[in-house]
């Protein structure tokens, strides 16, 4: 499972000029889940997002997390973090979990995120999306199941 955490002061999802979510202070979070990802898998990623020190403190400090500021969440699913770029110019995605699997994962981490957070809004899964953003700091975060 694969996040990518930008830290926002305000982040938006489209689709089909329709607006589905928006936020301000807080992360937007692009979620890629892989064909070996399971529940236990999105508890360690959930509660590391949860817990990341990266808003800063009274003396310019990156000391707090998300839930001392009050920030908010806009996650979307993304399953071209898995891309595999090795072999010529095409990604390949076969890495990437399979629809229904990856949809239901989605949907826990949704779930989890909003017993943790008071304001967590979504994309569409498998939508074409417009995703829009103004990144704090820029503040961006790779977290990977692999490394966890």
């Amino acid at each position: 499972m694969r996040f990518l955490i930008q830290r926002v002061t305000q982040a938006s999802v489209e689709v089909e000029n329709r607006m589905l979510g928006s936020i301000g202070k807080g992360f937007l979070v692009f979620v890629g889940i892989s064909g070996t990802d399971t529940e236990e898998t999105a508890d360690k990623m959930v509660k590391k997002l949860i817990g990341l020190r990266i808003f800063e403190d009274e003396n310019g400090k990156t000391n707090l997390d998300i839930k001392t500021v009050g920030g908010e969440m806009l996650i979307i699913s993304q399953f071209t973090l898995y891309a595999d770029c090795k072999k010529g110019n095409r990604p390949s995605f076969v890495h990437a979990g399979p629809p229904e699997v990856a949809n239901k994962l989605y949907q826990y981490i949704l779930r989890r995120c909003r017993q943790e957070i008071g304001r967590v809004e979504e994309g569409s899964f498998g939508a074409e999306m417009r995703v829009s953003l103004l990144n704090d700091g820029p503040f961006t975060i790779w977290l990977d199941s692999e490394e966890l």
